[in-house]
């Protein structure tokens, strides 16, 4: 997710960008002090999200430091040739209108060259984003409530982790490439994996995480609304009582719609923004995005 803790867009009068930095990649350790900084920020990412981040690309997180001191980070993970993921863009507040995030940014931007690139934008920074060459997809707006209750559906059940290529099908429709080294972690403990499968058919699944507050359902992917909603009956079963996010995509109505009837409210939202070709998904099937951060 890329908010106004950037500085993409600064006019070129702004200050000089400091000489004495090194830009590097991040280890996990220091991936983590970056998510600790998003929560700061009020982006509430999971409490588990590191390693599941970093399997997706091992070297797609980028720090700029001054001396021994993190400054500012970016990630830019490269799931293919042809598409890689900006978030994360955070320069820490006492080193802000120094040109560090100028020049974090680049040093991301310049990792993801040749491949179609998406972002997920906050309205203040949309305009910059498009002078960097970002075009609109869709809005994706951030509904919570009170986890539901209601009916389990008897096809959905936890997934097993050694059953966790059974819905490498359905994400690959879903998802611009393919992540296999990401779902391995994503999915399994202590993310709760959901699937509503019909013999060897998976017709959707969902994980369900806890956050610094509450928990977020992510990815929801699911063949109708029906589906859509026994995944998340099932997930919500797991933590009565509870506060539950997801990230839906706006232009999926009956997405907007099931959430609606849960009576979610809207809370926060973002653009979907591509640099180059957009990829083509089943958007049908996305009930909800998987991380704001990673895509």
């Amino acid at each position: 997710m890329l908010d106004v803790k950037d500085e993409t867009e600064r006019e070129p009068s702004m200050s000089p960008v400091s000489r004495s930095f090194d830009v590097r990649t991040l280890t996990l350790d220091e991936i983590r002090d970056l998510i600790g900084w998003a929560s700061q920020e009020g982006w509430n990412p999971g409490l588990a999200d590191a390693n599941a981040f970093r399997a997706a690309d091992p070297d797609g997180f980028v720090g700029l430091f001054e001396g021994r001191a993190l400054a500012a980070a970016i990630s830019a993970v490269r799931y293919s040739p042809a598409f890689g993921f900006i978030g994360l863009f955070i320069v820490r507040p006492d080193r802000r209108g120094h040109g560090l995030g100028r020049a974090v940014w680049q040093a991301g931007i310049s990792r993801l060259a040749g491949a179609t690139i998406g972002l997920d934008g906050v309205q203040e920074q949309q305009a910059n984003y498009r002078r960097q060459g970002f075009v609109p997809a869709y809005r994706t707006i951030r509904y919570a409530g009170e986890a539901p209750v209601g009916p389990l559906d008897p096809q959905v059940r936890p997934l097993p982790a050694e059953q966790a290529a059974s819905v490498a099908e359905i994400d690959r429709r879903c998802f611009p490439a393919e992540r296999g080294a990401f779902l391995a972690d994503w999915l399994k403990a202590p993310h709760r994996t959901f699937v509503n499968a019909d013999g060897a058919r998976v017709n959707g699944y969902a994980t369900l995480r806890q956050c610094r507050d509450g928990y977020k359902i992510g990815p929801l992917f699911a063949g109708d609304v029906d589906v859509a909603r026994g995944l998340v009956h099932a997930a919500a079963a797991t933590v009565p009582g509870q506060r539950i996010a997801i990230d839906v995509p706006e232009h999926n109505q009956p997405a907007v719609e099931l959430v609606r009837a849960l009576d979610w409210v809207p809370i926060f939202e973002t653009l979907r923004m591509y640099r180059g070709s957009a990829p083509r998904l089943s958007d049908a099937e996305v009930f909800g995005i998987t991380t704001l951060e990673l895509g």
